[in-house]
């Protein structure tokens, strides 16, 4: 059976309970991943979990989800788990856009998420009167911060009221990897990406690949293989990129595109190969 979108119900609760597990078994430490949510809570959900209660003018919890956000009105933080300030909060973001506005998580990824353009208003203002809420709760406002709008605002939720501090995802992985050393005297770099779209340019793996061959000595070009290209080409080499190819080889469907994958990576990366290092 599918299950529809629900982009004014879907919380981050969930996410929450498994938090506050860690805590109580005695994590001092908690790396949380953002990326590919399904909700637009601004984290509401998993402070709620972690004892934080969000409630209206009168006093009474909001409705979960990002749908209560528009009735927020104060926030009552008795309750949150005794170890929750004194753990080190690090969140791993893939996107530098802010909480709210026309880059904020609403508008940029609400619709991915099956929000309606009526959906979308709505939760921005949610989110614009969550940041204010926080703001006076903990003296912190979110509002502008570089990917709080990451996981539906979750990371500008984490930030105000635990500290959390927000990491670049792709950074972690390519510190990991060693991947400064891999491109040092590379001729050619692949990359690739889902969709490579605006959003790839805004702090993503793509990005991040881009930025760091730049600075290798060889300065390597960047090429990106993805299910499907839509940023222009411009703004591609604005990003380091020196080009992108799609794995599509014609009309098809999803389904098809994906059985074929291995064989279209394959042929486009030796066909980008040939051309590069002939």
């Amino acid at each position: 059976m599918d299950v529809l979108p629900q982009p004014l119900l879907a919380t981050t609760f969930g996410t929450g309970l498994v938090l506050r597990e860690a805590l109580d078994a005695g994590a001092s430490e908690i790396l949380l991943c953002l990326g590919g949510s399904a909700t637009t809570d601004g984290g509401s959900g998993i402070l709620r979990a972690l004892g934080v209660r969000p409630l209206d003018a009168d006093g009474e919890p909001v409705p979960d989800g990002g749908e209560g956000l528009a009735r927020v009105a104060s926030l009552d933080l008795a309750g949150l788990h005794p170890r929750a300030r004194a753990a080190r909060w690090r969140l791993a973001v893939d996107v530098t856009n802010p909480l709210v506005g026309p880059r904020g998580a609403a508008r940029v990824f609400g619709p991915q998420k099956g929000a309606s353009d009526v959906d979308v208003d709505y939760l921005d203002a949610g989110l614009e009167r969550w940041a204010g809420v926080l703001a006076d709760a903990t003296g912190v406002d979110v509002r502008e911060l570089p990917g709080a709008g990451a996981a539906g605002g979750v990371a500008g939720g984490l930030h105000a009221v635990l500290g959390a501090a927000l990491e670049p995802g792709a950074a972690l992985v390519a510190d990991a990897v060693g991947l400064a050393n891999a491109v040092a005297d590379a001729a050619l770099v692949l990359t690739g990406e889902g969709s490579f779209d605006s959003q790839s340019v805004g702090g993503k793996v793509a990005d991040q690949v881009a930025a760091v061959a730049g600075r290798a000595p060889a300065r390597p070009p960047v090429v990106v293989v993805a299910g499907q290209v839509l940023l222009p080409a411009s703004r591609a080499a604005e990003a380091g990129i020196t080009a992108a190819f799609s794995l599509a080889g014609g009309p098809a469907t999803l389904a098809e595109l994906v059985v074929h994958t291995p064989t279209r990576l394959a042929d486009v990366a030796e066909n980008v190969t040939r051309l590069v290092l002939r």
